[in-house]
């Protein structure tokens, strides 16, 4: 009996004599493709035509290395480059991505087919990264979860591998370095003149580097008392990158403590070049300064206070903690410090709490004539 043959809106399908099905289609190169094993059902058939045609739409289709009996399989590294290019990222966040996956994740499974990297593939390559950083771990992981998603969300893979439950959240390695205001006064009072008050703004303000960095005369109200956040300033392949904040959260206006307004306006009238784009905080030869420059300044400022092991970023996290005490809501502080969602508002609100406990202690330790 001769072999029936099929044409479809997309590729083609014959039944053959043995009641198997064979399907095949012309690529886009224009050679005939076919898989090197016919199929039971008529179904599974289609269904290999549907991922073939899905894998050609997406545009990571590629042909076979050897003879035209098959199209290439789809690997990670081909499908990744292909979400990283059509991600709308900015340039610190694609550097960092692209980092991830050279470093961390192409290695291992860059060449395993999509298809083929399982649960158990993803636990092994995780238990892999012990060596690095949590934060640098979890990145990665997260990562890998999202471009899994998104390769189920195009039907290319029927499920995500990545099910490590909480294994995108990084625990935190070190412990934040708090501040009290008097100790915040005499850190601003060991950096040198011009970087004074941007100590204290970016500590009351709850400012990441990369805003305080690019505050410029304009970003100051006329009355000193209001701080207008609308970019930030990113270092990446020895050049600056004004953006945008990382989130629509981050662009907001900022109340300035009375105290520091005062500050503020000594500072913009002795330091601060005229015009409205001159920098607060310029570096020493002009320019945006990097944190590498500040870090200098800031670590030798911290060790005279005691204070050895302060980052430039904990002044974000006294600031928050700060306002806490002040009874800030936690509604309120995402606005002050620009956050998308609640949780880490309400971590800076459960420290507050945890200070208010000592306060009740010592109080008691006053009533009882201890102190």
């Amino acid at each position: 009996m001769a072999a029936k043959k099929g044409m479809r809106g997309w590729g083609r399908l014959r039944k053959l004599p043995s009641g198997r099905w064979q399907a095949g289609y012309i690529g886009p190169d224009g050679v005939l493709y076919r898989p090197k094993s016919t199929f039971a059902a008529k179904i599974d058939a289609e269904g290999w035509l549907a991922d073939e045609r899905r894998r050609i739409d997406l545009g990571v289709w590629a042909p076979p290395g050897g003879a035209p009996d098959g199209p290439a399989p789809l690997l990670l590294r081909t499908y990744a480059a292909q979400w990283l290019a059509e991600r709308p990222l900015k340039p610190r966040t694609r550097g960092l991505y692209d980092d991830l996956l050279r470093l961390h994740i192409l290695p291992q499974l860059g060449d395993v087919e999509l298809a083929a990297i399982t649960p158990a593939a993803v636990r092994s390559w995780h238990a892999g990264l012990g060596d690095g950083t949590p934060t640098r771990t979890a990145h990665a992981y997260g990562l890998l979860h999202a471009i899994m998603a998104t390769a189920v969300a195009d039907e290319v893979i029927p499920a995500n591998p990545c099910r490590i439950r909480g294994a995108s959240k990084a625990k935190r390695a070190r412990t934040i370095t708090l501040l009290t205001p008097a100790e915040l006064d005499r850190l601003a009072e060991q950096m040198p003149d011009r970087l004074r008050c941007s100590v204290l703004l970016a500590a009351w303000c709850g400012l990441r580097w990369g805003e305080t960095s690019e505050l410029r005369r304009k970003d100051v109200s006329i009355d000193r008392s209001v701080l207008h956040v609308r970019r930030a300033v990113t270092y990446r392949a020895k050049q600056f990158t004004v953006q945008s904040p990382k989130t629509a959260a981050g662009r907001r206006d900022i109340a300035i403590p009375p105290h520091v307004s005062t500050l503020l306006a000594e500072h913009l009238d002795v330091h601060v070049q005229r015009g409205p784009d001159a920098l607060l905080f310029p570096s020493a030869i002009g320019g945006h300064m990097g944190e590498y420059e500040y870090r200098k300044a800031f670590k030798k400022a911290a060790a005279e206070i005691g204070k050895p092991t302060l980052r430039v970023h904990d002044l974000r996290h006294v600031g928050a903690v700060l306002a806490a005490h002040a009874g800030a809501t936690t509604a309120e502080l995402m606005s002050r410090l620009g956050h998308t969602t609640p949780a880490m508002a309400m971590r800076y609100q459960h420290a507050a709490a945890g200070r208010d406990a000592q306060i009740a202690e010592r109080l008691s330790r006053l009533a009882q004539g201890e102190e």
